[in-house]
């Protein structure tokens, strides 16, 4: 019996070219939705930030924090037991279907009670509401998780990437709509209520499969020994991420917490519509091609490129113009925020390209060592945080660019022991870039400084203008570097294959994130 598609059919995963091309358009039409999906979130955050307070935003995050780690029990963990097991029956899709919604609901249960404790320990009565409130939320989201993995192990990556894009839709429309009303922070409750809800019917529906009762099914202890793994070492990730919040939130307030929150989810914004949108694409490609290193090392390493290319020049841009950008899209109340987010900005580039040593552990079935490493970061980072409290939210914000710095050489160390990948290897992909980023910055910030760029222009209108030019003076620097460590093009014409793969009616057949690597590629 072959691997359990969508539509309810028994059929063999895509192999060879036919698997490289559903690889990149899959990961093309991610992208291009993961760019609406932000759109359209940062409308709806635009707005949202000139109807409600910093405090509003903050009280939220305070339940959030631990909310978001709840209803991620499945989605974390199931997902990939169903992405990288050669066979998936009916049955044990049933099975961890009926795990999840049982666990979800435990876990709804345990917020909901847990919501006098999150007030006291955070000094606002409001908290416990929100706990009550985000219960639903997890509940609610139980739905989705194994119907959403079956998509994304058929490549119906279009499919799962639309139903994410509606979700964002009824978000923003529901938060902004309860926001006019005068709801305040009940509207963003309301905003995640309605997007879980509508992710996991758009998810059920276009499925087109139906559980059946739960029983005995070949695999299912595997598959869940390996998803418990998979979530626990998403929980202390979680943990070594989150542990800022509680922090921030417990030693300042709410207000505090809004303007750090604000700034910590811009920072993640590369990963999540870069790195985020295309983790089950890559996990599902590599492997279906681990049992051929060469060629494992090559998409492996193609990839690692690619976000390289991208992210660094995107960290050393935010860090430009960050603070102006944040003025600008948030307004003038939300400008302690912008100074946070310019402390953040210079680990974005590396955040990107520590998010590779996951694929890796991933895919070759490895989630016992992730789980270990996770320990580490879950300490270094924590022990920084607190280390760096008493400088307030802006030390903190610094504390996460130190982390990013310091785990990055150990962890692909580590992650890449046991299929002989050295760090070398994979710092012979991704130097240039990271040099021609710091040069083009240091050299951008001489340009507009001396230039008066950066002068005082009242307004947002004065901070848009700054912004603009800053990133329209780094970009042009940091193309002329990339070319000039490059000795070439080539970098150019590795995203630009990318791209004419990822339209639907091309028809070539070869992957570019199969490409040599940038450390292999330097004559050309």
């Amino acid at each position: 019996m072959g691997p359990f598609n969508p539509d309810g059919s028994f059929a063999a995963v895509p192999a060879g070219d036919r698997l490289k091309r559903a690889a990149v358009r899959g990961a093309g039409a991610t992208i291009f939705a993961a760019a609406l999906a932000f759109a359209i979130q940062l409308g709806a955050m635009v707005v949202l930030a000139r109807l409600l307070t910093p405090a509003d935003f903050g009280v939220v995050a305070m339940v959030a924090t631990v909310s978001l780690l709840l209803e991620s029990f499945g989605i974390a963990g199931f997902t990939e037991a169903i992405l990288q097991r050669e066979d998936v029956t009916h049955g044990l899709a049933s099975n961890l279907f009926w795990v999840n919604i049982g666990g979800a609901l435990a876990l709804a249960a345990g917020l909901a009670a847990a919501g006098g404790w999150l007030a006291a320990f955070y000094h606002d009565p409001l908290v416990r509401g929100v706990a009550e409130g985000m219960a639903g939320v997890v509940a609610i989201n139980g739905l989705s998780a194994v119907p959403l993995a079956l998509l994304q192990r058929g490549m119906r990556f279009g499919t799962v990437s639309a139903i994410n894009t509606a979700a964002q839709i009824a978000r923003g429309a529901v938060a902004i709509a309860l926001a006019l009303a005068g709801w305040g922070f009940w509207a963003l409750v309301a905003g995640y209520v309605a997007h879980r809800a509508t992710r996991a019917a758009g998810a059920l529906g276009a499925c087109r499969w139906l559980p059946k009762l739960p029983g005995r099914s070949p695999g299912t202890g595997d598959s869940l020994s390996f998803g418990l793994k998979v979530y626990g070492r998403y929980a202390l990730n979680y943990g070594a991420n989150n542990t800022d919040n509680l922090l921030v939130g417990w030693r300042f307030n709410a207000s505090a917490l809004g303007f750090y929150k604000k700034a910590y989810d811009m920072f993640v914004l590369p990963a999540n519509q870069l790195t985020a949108p295309v983790w089950s694409v890559v996990i599902a490609t590599l492997s279906r091609v681990r049992q051929e290193m060469a060629q494992y090392r090559r998409y492996l390493l193609g990839a690692i490129g690619v976000v390289a290319f991208a992210g660094m020049g995107i960290g050393a841009d935010f860090t430009l113009v960050g603070r102006d950008l944040v003025r600008f899209l948030l307004g003038p109340q939300w400008g302690e925020a912008g100074r946070i987010f310019q402390l953040f900005g210079p680990g974005i580039g590396v955040m990107l390209l520590y998010a590779a040593t996951g694929w890796i552990h991933v895919s070759i079935g490895r989630p016992d060592r992730w789980l270990r490493w996770g320990v580490v970061e879950l300490l270094l980072t924590t022990g920084l945080f607190v280390a760096a409290l008493p400088f307030g939210p802006r030390g903190v914000a610094a504390a996460w660019t130190i982390a990013y710095f310091l785990l990055a050489v150990p962890g692909f160390w580590y992650a890449g022991k046991p299929i002989n990948l050295g760090v070398g290897t994979v710092a012979a992909t991704v130097w240039r870039y990271f040099a021609a980023s710091a040069l083009a910055f240091g050299a951008a910030f001489f340009v507009v400084k001396s230039l008066a760029l950066f002068a005082a222009a009242p307004g947002a209108f004065g901070a848009l203008e700054r912004a603009v030019w800053g990133t329209v003076a780094f970009t042009a620097l940091y193309a002329a570097a990339v070319i000039a460590f490059h000795w070439g093009l080539a970098p150019f014409r590795q995203l630009a294959g990318l791209l004419r793969e990822f339209l639907p009616r091309h028809g070539g057949a070869a992957a570019r994130l199969a490409a040599a690597p940038a450390g292999e590629r330097g004559n050309e």
